[in-house]
């Protein structure tokens, strides 16, 4: 009697409620309680909450509970039913879990910081002694959970990039708030039709508050932001635009350099990196090396120069002046006579509203590209996903900054 007291104290379980039964296997490491409510008492009705007769109860079901010292513990209950008047026969509410699961709140709650704080589930369920279903159940509902909870904040400024899902250009595009540097969701492949679906997702009120969004000058992106955010500001992400520059100076590099190597030079042997770097980050040894190639009169160099002057762009505020520089770079990248430089440079051109409205909002992917770094955790941690569902359920429930936990109880 006593041990029934405890464990009914110990759930937090309040009258009429009462552990009715306990079973301990001391071979299996594993305690069976068995939860009733008098069939004499009326129970609330889960719809209005007014107390009505039970009509009969379900069958016997069962819940994995937080583990009593090293003893799995499970609940059995055979869930009441009541009659109400109004909304007909239904079962009550249990206060140890939500409605259909299989765990209590407080083992939905343990494995979701098991998950967090492992980052994928092979740990996970080894700590929870979990089959691979169970573990995939949970974090599913987390993340339905935080979906479903999410308040209609007021979304001001988005960013939109891709993230490679499988090998063979398998990607998948995420939509992001920027401010609260947060996933909204995720859609798969890059096509123009993925982003449309996410944006419409948003509701019309939300949407219409966008005021900007960072995004790649890829085509179909542009054209879904343009169909269904026409009021906001599309920003050409300046890490994306870096990174075209960077590719044009590596071109440039690799032509070069396999010319010297045909004239017996290994001038540019292992300075890949130091071409792709800015100057704040080289090491002592870059450093010395960039030293010894300034004079050398490489198209590497003139290339390297180009992409550095490009970065100044982002520091004017007012867009007239801007674009009178951009357009004195312009011409000296298009007169480089550094094909590469110049494609990238004609390509900025046709772009250049867009990547003016920078310094409007001054906003950027960078929160994205932490955000893609997390991903990659994730990703590293559980060694792939099978399918692009659970992809999608692994980033909203790491970086989606959702509401996970189930509801208290009662």
């Amino acid at each position: 009697m006593q041990d029934k007291e405890l464990y009914r104290q110990l759930l937090g379980l309040k009258e009429p409620w009462d552990v009715s039964e306990i079973k301990v296997d001391f071979a299996g490491l594993r305690v069976d309680l068995w939860i009733t409510w008098p069939p004499d008492r009326k129970a609330p009705c889960p719809e209005c909450g007014k107390l009505c007769n039970i009509y009969d109860h379900r069958e016997e079901r069962q819940w994995r509970h937080l583990d009593t010292m090293q003893f799995q513990t499970v609940l059995h209950c055979r869930i009441p039913r009541i009659e109400c008047a109004e909304h007909g026969v239904k079962s009550i509410n249990v206060p140890w879990a939500e409605g259909n699961s299989r765990f209590t709140a407080l083992f939905e709650r343990l494995s979701i910081d098991v998950l967090l704080g492992c980052l994928n589930q092979t740990k996970a369920k080894e700590i929870l002694k979990l089959s691979w279903d169970e573990m995939h159940l949970i974090q599913e509902k987390s993340v339905r959970r935080g979906l479903d909870r999410r308040k209609a904040a007021a979304l001001k400024r988005l960013g939109v990039d891709e993230k490679s899902f499988l090998k063979g250009h398998r990607y998948a595009t995420l939509l992001c708030d920027l401010d609260e540097k947060r996933v909204l969701d995720v859609a798969q492949d890059r096509k123009e039709d993925s982003l449309k679906g996410l944006l419409e997702s948003i509701p019309d009120e939300q949407r219409q508050e966008v005021e900007a969004v960072a995004v790649d000058m890829w085509e179909p992106y542009i054209n879904a932001v343009q169909a269904l955010l026409p009021e906001a500001d599309i920003v050409h992400d300046k890490f994306h635009i870096a990174k075209y520059l960077g590719e044009a100076v590596d071109a440039v590099r690799k032509a070069e350099n396999k010319a010297l190597i045909k004239d017996g030079s290994e001038l540019l042997k292992g300075t890949k990196y130091l071409w792709l770097t800015t100057p704040e980050n080289w090491s002592a040894n870059q450093k010395r090396m960039f030293k010894e190639l300034r004079d050398q009169d490489l198209k590497v160099g003139r290339a390297w120069g180009i992409k550095e002057m490009f970065a100044n762009l982002w520091e004017f505020t007012y867009e007239k002046a801007a674009r009178n520089y951009f357009r004195k770079w312009h011409w000296w990248a298009t007169h480089s006579r550094l094909k590469p430089i110049a494609q990238v440079a004609k390509m900025l051109k046709r772009h250049l509203d867009n990547i003016l409205t920078y310094l409007k909002h001054r906003i950027t992917n960078a929160a994205v590209e932490g955000i893609n770094s997390r991903i990659q955790q994730v990703k590293s941690a559980a060694r792939g996903f099978r399918n692009f569902e659970n992809y999608r359920i692994a980033i909203l429930f790491f970086c989606g900054k959702l509401d996970l936990y189930p509801q208290e109880t009662q």
